[in-house]
């Protein structure tokens, strides 16, 4: 009869545990959503105070300069009495730039994301994908340095009218500092591509190089083109590569032996300059990081649409 009540006692005091412990997690399942939804709620709130932020000082810059004015003008000339406030030298100086790393990444990109999917063994793959992607880990200001200190006077060896800081030195720096971008995202996108069809392909009396071009990669298309159009993104949004080393110079030419300034390097220009607050010039740089935000944007929804677009889910 004791042993009975001690037995009813034990389980009765488990189910008051029970209970206690149900409550507490009643509690926690209730504060985690919560919690969960403030977090992504701050992150939504601070995209819109920085696009608020942009829009109404780029309005207020839009009151002294007209906006046909700030696209179309080819003079950029921020200081003076008859000031001018043309984007475009900047405009073609992002471009150029961007375009130039493009042609180093792409390619180079592209041939290490064939090899490491395609040819390289697994324990070779492991060893070379994390020294290629290295390269991410750098700072930019060092590939400032890098591009002003050593690329340019060896750039300058074999072109000798080129200027001591111009455009195409940063860019090709550019262009390997994107390359593990390229790359990696590439070879994401090629080893995804199921190994059924390389065998099909290889047992109809296709070579290993017919594999790769006429299987592989219009099947992975999508991840490729998406790899390139993030990699623009990322080199129109570059700033200490450019800053360092094409100079200052707001020329609108396309010789890209030239010293150039991209957007980035005009606001780093005016942000660490003497632009009295509320001045045009202190509003022209909301102006310029507004255009560049639209860049950047329309590249992702680019990237964002290819992805969607042409992707193949096997």
């Amino acid at each position: 009869m004791i042993k009975s009540l001690d037995k009813e006692k034990n389980v009765r005091e488990l189910i008051a545990q029970n209970k206690k412990k149900t409550n507490i997690t009643s509690v926690f399942e209730k504060i985690i959503p919560n919690l969960l939804l403030s977090i992504a709620i701050v992150s939504i709130l601070t995209t819109i105070g920085i696009l608020f932020t942009l829009i109404t000082e780029t309005l207020a810059f839009f009151k002294a300069v007209p906006i046909l004015d700030f696209f179309t003008g080819t003079e950029l000339k921020p200081l003076g009495e008859n000031a001018k406030f043309g984007v475009l030298p900047l405009l073609t100086g992002t471009l150029i730039s961007s375009l130039i790393a493009m042609f180093v990444a792409i390619p180079i990109g592209m041939m290490s994301a064939i090899y490491l999917s395609e040819y390289a063994s697994e324990k070779v793959r492991r060893t070379l994908k994390p020294i290629l992607e290295i390269l991410a880990g750098i700072p930019t200001i060092v590939y400032g340095f890098f591009a002003f200190t050593f690329v340019t006077p060896l750039l300058r060896s074999f072109i000798p009218g080129l200027e001591p800081t111009n455009i195409l030195s940063p860019g090709i720096v550019m262009g390997i500092m994107i390359i593990p971008m390229v790359a990696s995202l590439s070879e994401d996108a090629m080893s995804s591509v199921p190994n059924a069809m390389r065998e099909g392909a290889l047992a109809l009396g296709a070579t290993k190089l017919e594999v790769t071009w006429k299987v592989v990669i219009p099947a992975a298309i999508s991840g490729i083109i998406a790899s390139f159009v993030l990699g623009i993104s990322r080199a129109i949004g570059e700033t200490m590569i450019v800053t360092i080393a094409s100079g200052s110079s707001k020329n609108f030419t396309f010789d890209i032996t030239q010293s150039m300034q991209t957007m980035t390097a005009y606001i780093v220009e005016v942000t660490g300059g003497e632009a009295v607050a509320g001045s045009t010039l202190y509003y022209s740089l909301y102006a310029v990081a507004m255009t560049l935000f639209v860049f950047t944007l329309l590249m992702n929804l680019v990237a964002q649409y290819i992805s969607r677009r042409f992707r193949e889910e096997y």
